[in-house]
């Protein structure tokens, strides 16, 4: 089995939006605040709407990105004890996209995305914190063809096929807070969904938009290795069903002549997230072993809500200017939250801009800064308060018409 760093990604997403969802990963989505939607304009609407893609220019579009995600370290002080205090590790990750549009055939377009829709990382090295969440990561790729169809003038819909590729990593070490117990696990998958999007004009300048991606149950399955007191006491296969929920979105924009303005909803259904359930190939021995690693643990996240208003300004024929706010609520209740989850609600601000370098080539970058709030939990695991959670994130990209 391919080693995997899982749970680096996992974490990541966990301070960018709901749960661990990435929403954006273009120039403009990044620069919108996911705000893009409705509007959707170039390569990148074959991932954010793929309906849209009838009513863009008759041509060939490709797009690729780089995004840096930077987290700063949580800090959590505990209520309790201050040898449980602790903070996470800084992380920069790499994320890159890439994005086609096809040209008109027949009134059918065509579209491919490669991104990161979700992931997770998060690594501690404080002793309490370790115990449980030493490093959890998970990466999620979707590659994501798409079909959209021009039904009549002002009325597009389009679907599409997800391949869902993911890596996990886990590992816990409670030796430092006398825990002699541990694990690693190390697994992968490849899972399919779909996703659907329709886009009606009543008028010109008017657009109304739906999305939907659908749930797609990830079940990693690979190899752990379980530990007492330095003693490996299993070693075989394992599995765990990590959920990337279904997403439903709605989006309205309105085109004033230089200015576009929109703003959508959005419902991450992540109440598909009832349990962490590691699931072994063989019978895990010793009790203790059991308890901690076997057993499932509940998480029975909510549905979450996002609302997002974006910008796009025209400044001259060369040069777009881009902004937006976004306010999304975690999934993730009080007495189900632990280190490898630290979420809470959050704002995130965004900008970019692109420059039309020729009539093919066009140039652009954004930056995303989320800021979460501090939150105080108190359950079986934790008592205390996370504070210092945000992120930031910087893209550049380039676009190609032909």
């Amino acid at each position: 089995m391919k080693k995997i760093v899982l749970l680096s990604v996992l974490s990541s997403s966990l301070l960018l939006a709901s749960g661990y969802r990435l929403p954006v990963s273009s120039v403009k989505s990044v620069a919108l605040g996911a705000a893009y939607v409705a509007n959707t304009k170039g390569a990148d609407s074959a991932y954010y709407n793929p309906a849209n893609m009838v009513f863009d220019e008759d041509v060939h579009q490709i797009e690729g990105a780089l995004t840096n995600i930077g987290l700063p370290p949580v800090v959590y002080k505990d209520n309790r004890n201050p040898a449980f205090n602790g903070e996470s590790e800084r992380e920069n990750i790499l994320a890159p996209t890439f994005f086609y549009s096809s040209k008109d055939y027949n009134g059918v377009r065509y579209g491919f995305s490669v991104i990161v829709p979700a992931g997770l990382t998060k690594r501690w090295e404080s002793p309490y914190p370790k115990a449980y969440a030493q490093e959890f990561a998970l990466k999620i790729i979707d590659f994501n063809p798409t079909v959209a169809y021009k039904v009549s003038e002002n009325f597009a819909a389009a679907v599409g096929l997800r391949l869902i590729y993911s890596e996990g990593k886990i590992k816990s070490d409670g030796s430092g807070v006398g825990k002699n117990i541990a694990r690693e696990m190390e697994a992968d998958a490849l899972e399919f969904g779909y996703n659907v999007a329709l886009t009606y004009k009543p008028i010109s300048n008017l657009n109304l938009a739906a999305t939907y991606r659908s749930n797609v149950d990830i079940n990693e399955e690979g190899n752990a290795k379980l530990f007492l007191g330095g003693d490996m006491y299993y070693d075989g296969g394992a599995s765990l069903k990590v959920t990337l929920p279904a997403i439903l979105a709605l989006a309205i924009s309105y085109d004033f002549g230089a200015t576009v303005v929109e703003f959508e909803y959005d419902r991450t259904f992540w109440s598909e997230y009832k349990n962490l359930d590691f699931n072994f190939k063989s019978k895990v021995p010793l009790d203790i072993l059991v308890g901690a690693f076997d057993d499932p643990k509940p998480r029975y996240w909510q549905d979450a809500d996002a609302y997002r208003f974006g910008v796009t300004h025209q400044l001259n024929k060369k040069i777009v200017l881009l902004g937006g706010v976004a306010f999304d609520k975690t999934p993730v209740q009080e007495k189900y939250l632990g280190f490898e989850t630290p979420d809470s609600d959050s704002i995130l601000y965004t900008g970019g801009i692109t420059y039309q370098y020729s009539d093919k080539v066009s140039f652009g970058g954004a930056i995303s800064y989320t800021d979460k709030e501090d939150r105080s939990i108190k359950n079986e695991t934790v008592d205390g308060e996370f504070t210092d959670s945000s992120a930031l994130l910087t893209t550049l990209g380039v676009s190609y018409k032909f």
